[in-house]
């Protein structure tokens, strides 16, 4: 695992510019290290876009923040052809979805035309301009914020979206501890202090060679029945707690099977091991498994959410 002590260096260079929040730090390396697109849900003012930012500052790739709004539209994410009136033709030029890191600030405030567009990138790693398909960077990851405080000009994400994001991570407050550290920070910024100097970037082709190394992580095949009996589970929780009858809309895809047991070897890896742990799985399933699953209007009115369904699940299925 030769790049291991490259990702713990660039982990250690978001930490001193985001106090606390390892988990946080830590699911975004994940996202980087699988190739998987992460979703971050908390209020404003929690370092979400912060974090991508020195994440960007940490890799030498290219890095575009798109801020969306209920007026943008598909061109503006995958650009267009415009006519060139000197050669007399159409030439394609490039939107900002062609780099390798993109932050989508606020993307439930986009309409689904917009939303289209993107998930056939995040799908496919690729954008259709009329009859003409571009392949975007090998790098390319989606790194998505959204707020749950405002509902007003917001369009809820669609399920078949929400099931290309490997991770939904939830985002909240500081302990009082951390606050002040944040605000200790923050006057030494003001008095010419940088803080957010890193040594060295990481180039593209080693984040490409992590990822390699990850997928060779070993994962014991009772480690992937649990995963699979834990994913199975969403769908039908009756059969291990048979008072939640119709409490699952529809449950987790096969597509959380994969994520799951990637991001399960991602943490191995940033936790120095060549094998996958039960705590591995634990730890990354309600991030997992939150967004893919939609919880009935009876569990609702009995006040079980998704992370409830999600808890239970894991505490009452045999561990390995």
């Amino acid at each position: 695992m030769h790049s291991q002590a490259e990702f713990l260096t660039l982990r250690d260079h978001i930490q001193s510019v985001i106090v606390g929040q390892s988990e946080l730090i830590d699911r975004i390396l994940i996202a980087v290290l699988t190739g998987g697109h992460l979703l971050l849900e908390g209020p404003p003012g929690l370092a979400k876009t912060t974090a991508i930012k020195s994440l960007a500052s940490g890799i030498h790739a290219g890095f575009q923040r798109i801020q969306f709004t209920p007026d943008l539209m598909p061109a503006d994410l995958t650009g267009s052809d415009q006519f060139d009136p000197q050669a007399n033709q159409f030439n394609f030029v490039a939107g900002p979805l062609f780099h390798e890191i993109i932050l989508a600030d606020e993307i439930n405030r986009a309409p689904p035309k917009v939303q289209s567009a993107l998930l056939e990138a995040m799908e496919e790693h690729q954008v259709t301009v009329g009859s003409q398909t571009h392949i975007l960077p090998d790098l390319f990851i989606v790194m998505a914020t959204q707020n749950p405080l405002e509902q007003a000009g917001t369009y809820p994400l669609p399920e078949a979206q929400l099931d290309r994001f490997l991770l939904h991570v939830l985002i909240d407050y500081p302990t009082e501890k951390e606050e002040l550290e944040i605000l200790m920070r923050d006057r030494q910024l003001h008095f010419g202090e940088d803080l957010q100097k890193v040594d060295s970037r990481l180039q593209p082709e080693t984040v490409l060679k992590a990822r390699r190394e990850v997928a060779e992580i070993h994962i014991e095949s009772v480690l992937n029945e649990y995963i699979v009996r834990l994913v199975n589970a969403t769908r039908q929780p009756q059969l291990w707690i048979p008072a939640w009858q119709d409490f699952v809309d529809f449950g987790a895809s096969p597509r959380a099977t994969l994520a799951l047991s990637r991001a399960a070897c991602a943490n191995a890896y940033l936790q120095g091991r060549h094998y996958v742990i039960p705590d591995d799985v634990i730890v990354l399933a309600p991030d997992v498994l939150r967004h893919r699953l939609r919880p009935s209007f009876a569990a609702r009115a009995e006040q079980v959410d998704a992370n409830t369904i999600i808890n239970k699940l894991i505490e009452i299925i045999p561990i390995p």
